[in-house]
């Protein structure tokens, strides 16, 4: 089967320099991993194998059991950054520099006044880290849950891994929901979202169906898959080679590939692999 990889894919900076971080650490099994340093398993596997302690993103509450904590790329709240410090842990800071951003953008208009509307998947890590300074906020996932707010002035930020067409239909919800107020968008859509989606559709026009590898939890890797459904793609999410099955590309001559920020270099190269041992028609490959 002839295999087409997206101009941009896979891995971004600020993944590279958290895993960097982490294999660069002494000593793992001093260290706890507060949450998910990436939304990806084979990451997971390898901290496994190196000894650190790790907390799931769902126990982030509960204290951790080495004195050194690294804080994962998708960043926590300033608050729950100070009361990790005042418990007397030592933070090792893997955060995103453009999650940063969202934080900093965020924080400026709430400190002037302005309603937040926070585009993002609630109950993700970075949204929360991101909510977590606000007092006056809304999450909305979806452009429908956008409601009339009873604010004179709005911002509109959003998650990192938010398609920037999506920022747009919030957007035009808000303006239009709420035409009493001064309504300010911060588009904090970050770099490498935008390259991977926009390479996502030139790959599908060439293209009979779409492989996307990346982490069941990855937000980014999701968007990715739903681009090519909307241009009448049929798309497959895998996290390693293992999981791919030939009976899905029964049909399929060309098949595109792409892959999410979190997913390592060696993990899409081994898609690509299998890939291209599966013989279209055949159902083994």
């Amino acid at each position: 089967m002839l295999v087409i990889q997206a101009r941009h894919l896979g891995m971004c900076f600020g993944v590279r320099d958290a895993l960097e971080t982490m294999r660069n650490l002494p000593y793992p099994e001093t260290v706890t991993v507060h949450g998910e340093l990436v939304h990806n398993p084979v990451v997971t596997e390898e901290l496994d194998a190196r000894g650190f302690h790790r907390q799931s993103e769902d126990e982030r509450h509960a204290a951790p059991s080495t004195d050194k904590v690294l804080i994962t790329a998708h960043g926590v709240s300033n608050t729950a950054r100070k009361k990790l410090e005042s418990q007397g842990y030592e933070l090792i800071d893997t955060t995103c520099p453009l999650v940063k951003r969202v934080h900093k953008a965020a924080l400026h208009y709430h400190d002037k006044g302005y309603f937040l509307v926070v585009i993002g998947r609630r109950g993700h890590v970075e949204v929360e880290g991101l909510t977590g300074d606000l007092v006056n906020f809304v999450v909305v996932s979806h452009p429908d849950q956008v409601r009339t707010y009873q604010e004179r002035r709005i911002a509109v930020v959003n998650q990192t891994t938010t398609r920037p067409d999506e920022v747009e239909e919030f957007h035009r919800r808000v303006v239009r929901n709420n035409s009493q107020a001064e309504v300010k968008l911060v588009d904090t859509t970050c770099r490498p979202t935008r390259e991977r989606q926009d390479s996502v559709v030139e790959l599908v026009r060439r293209v009979q169906g779409l492989v996307v590898v990346g982490g069941a939890n990855s937000n980014n890797t999701l968007q990715l898959g739903l681009k090519a459904q909307e241009h009448g793609i049929p798309w497959w999410r895998v996290a390693t080679a293992q999981e791919l099955r030939p009976e899905w590309f029964e049909n399929i001559r060309v098949i595109g590939l792409t892959a999410g920020t979190s997913t390592t270099d060696e993990t899409v190269r081994e898609v690509a692999v299998a890939l291209r041992k599966i013989k279209p028609g055949k159902l083994s490959a």
